[in-house]
């Protein structure tokens, strides 16, 4: 008896194993897909990505904001003609649970304007906490930060 119990319980723990980093996989891809859609600046999808009931805290905002203004900050480069050029993500942590993912990187964006000239690097440390809805995940809460002075 007590082998089986031992044996169902390596089974189920290979299995969260496996699943987890399925889940893992999946949000990373989501992170980038976020990038994507700022880049091409697709607010469409860029949106589905947030939950409805989303709460965080954008390091350029005064005060946290919900899903109605999480566009914001993309609409205020491109009205002055500035968009995402390109970007590296540096991944640095993650944990499933659930149906709940944290995730926590860095990232580097390069902004320029309509002639292709860089007007701007930022530096930013970002959290993100994912949600499973349905056969996907979407962010219900996040903040991001800037680096700090030896860009960690």
């Amino acid at each position: 008896m007590f082998r089986t119990i031992s044996f169902i319980v390596v089974l189920a723990t290979a299995a969260f194993g496996q699943n987890a980093a399925k889940d893992e996989a999946q949000v990373w891809s989501l992170e980038k897909a976020y990038w994507e859609y700022v880049k091409t600046n697709d607010l469409e999808k860029y949106r589905a990505l947030w939950h409805e009931d989303f709460v965080g805290w954008p390091m350029v905002s005064p005060s946290p904001v919900r899903k109605d203004h999480i566009t914001d900050w993309i609409m205020a480069n491109t009205s002055k003609g500035v968009k995402l050029q390109s970007y590296a993500i540096e991944e640095l942590a993650i944990r499933v649970t659930s149906d709940i993912t944290i995730n926590h990187y860095r990232i580097k964006a390069h902004w320029a304007n309509s002639e292709g000239v860089e007007v701007r690097t930022d530096a930013l440390r970002i959290t993100h906490t994912w949600i499973r809805t349905r056969d996907t995940w979407q962010i219900i809460g996040g903040m991001s930060a800037p680096v700090n002075s030896e860009g960690n």
